[in-house]
């Protein structure tokens, strides 16, 4: 699943919802527990991207998602029912489409849903208000600016999962190359690469390339001071989603132009997979990734050399980018009420605690730190210091992360920097003329 893999977040949050308490109580005198057990028993059903076909089998270890669960379930005395996503049941649909579908039909109480579906829903008013939650009370600024749509607070995340840049420090040290700050430094290091005989110095692939523009699109938005004011105008028209934009796309072009990026094989390239080899033989200096890939063996948690991740060159240094999924509660689901309660246990400081202290990552709550691996301590420095774009807001009425990828797709396929923007104005017309 394309969407899966692109973000995949998606999968660490509920990769392992299996090991779940569904037998009955068992013991005592069965006469009573049968109409005891029908009358109280309160479920809430969940739809998520785990691709498995038998997502109660016990194949699978408890995950830090598991855990909150069964901590939600236990207090609440509710069971988490899942109705999952896979290929198999739904083959020419992508997940965000079934999520569409199936939340515009009333079919679950509770989704994890990737970014543009949030806009989709919350937009629609298909999303309950979770501003009310006590958890909300808790939750980083990020959030709330990410997941709100007209006024509504519509998701929450387990995690906050930020994107940067995964360098071999080792090479930038040999050829006596600081970390680039801004996207000059960045093109001066690739120069010097390719002139020591590396010669794609980026590995790239389909997914991760719109990191770079977002980065470059929104550094002064973001950081300026001024954000609200700039997504209004925005959102109004007043200002064009284009204009922002070109900058970054203009650099790749550049990267492309002088062979730093090889376009051809990414659009071709699924994440890490393509990259991923060459990065950890020593061979390419520079790939980006998720915060989760520092801390996995299967991507980049062990490397023979120094590794960092840093924040996106940018004209305020460098740039964390940060996109949002969330877990959210159809309004017309059947258990939508004992859903919000779920999600509020879910989601509380003690049920964070211990998912980020499991998965080492950075906790959507204010009040939840975890200690992160060196090689993240640069990118996880700027985003304490509160510097960072977001790749995803659902505030703007264009949606970001998904169309910037498909947009960029558009440039590795040989389309010009002029029809990309026109592509952004496409999109921004048709928003304005459906308020």
């Amino acid at each position: 699943m394309n969407r899966a893999k692109r973000h995949r977040w998606l999968s660490i949050c509920l990769a392992a919802l299996a090991v779940l308490s569904l037998a009955s109580c068992g013991g005592g005198n069965s006469k009573n527990l049968v109409p005891r057990e029908e009358e109280e028993k309160r479920t809430v059903n969940l739809f998520s991207p785990m691709e498995k076909i038998y997502p109660d089998a016990e194949n699978v270890a408890r995950t830090a998602s598991d855990l909150t669960v069964a901590m939600a379930e236990e207090a609440l005395g509710m069971t988490m029912v899942y109705r999952t996503y896979t290929a198999e049941n739904y083959q020419d649909k992508t997940y965000d489409e079934v999520c569409l579908d199936r939340a515009r039909n009333n079919m679950d109480d509770l989704y994890l849903l990737n970014p543009d579906t949030i806009l989709a829903l919350g937009a629609e008013g298909r999303l309950e208000d979770l501003s009310g939650l006590d958890s909300a009370k808790n939750l980083r600024e990020i959030i709330l600016t990410a997941n709100t749509v007209d006024g509504k607070l519509v998701a929450i995340p387990q995690e906050v999962v930020a994107y940067g840049l995964f360098v071999n420090k080792d090479l930038f040290d040999q050829y006596k190359l600081d970390l680039p700050e801004t996207p000059e430094e960045f093109l001066e290091c690739c120069r010097v690469f390719q002139e020591n005989g590396i010669g794609t110095p980026v590995g790239a692939n389909r997914w991760w390339l719109e990191t770079f523009v977002l980065a470059q699109a929104y550094a002064d938005l973001y950081n300026g001071g001024n954000t609200q004011a700039e997504i209004k105008a925005l959102n109004s028209g007043e200002a064009r989603y284009s204009d922002y934009m070109r900058p970054g796309f203009e650099f790749l072009q550049t990267l492309i132009d002088r062979g730093y990026i090889d376009a051809e094989k990414a659009l071709a390239s699924e994440a890490i997979e393509a990259e991923g080899p060459d990065f950890l033989a020593g061979k390419t200096p520079i790939v980006m990734a998720y915060w989760g890939a520092a801390n996995t063996e299967t991507a980049y948690g062990k490397t023979d050399f120094n590794m960092e991740v840093i924040g996106f060159p940018s004209s305020r240094g460098q740039m964390p980018v940060m996109p949002m999924t969330g877990w959210a509660v159809c309004s017309g689901g059947e258990h939508a009420q004992d859903a919000m309660k779920m999600l509020d246990a879910i989601t509380s400081d003690e049920a964070l605690q211990l998912y980020s202290e499991t998965n080492q990552v950075i906790s959507p709550s204010k009040n939840v730190k975890v200690e992160c691996v060196p090689a993240l301590k640069p990118l996880n420095d700027r985003i304490e210091e509160g510097v960072y774009v977001l790749g995803s807001n659902a505030g703007m009425n264009v949606e970001q992360w998904g169309n910037t990828c498909r947009i960029v797709r558009l440039l590795l396929g040989g389309a010009t920097v002029d029809e990309c923007m026109a592509a952004f104005d496409e999109l921004q017309d048709a928003a304005l003329n459906n308020p």
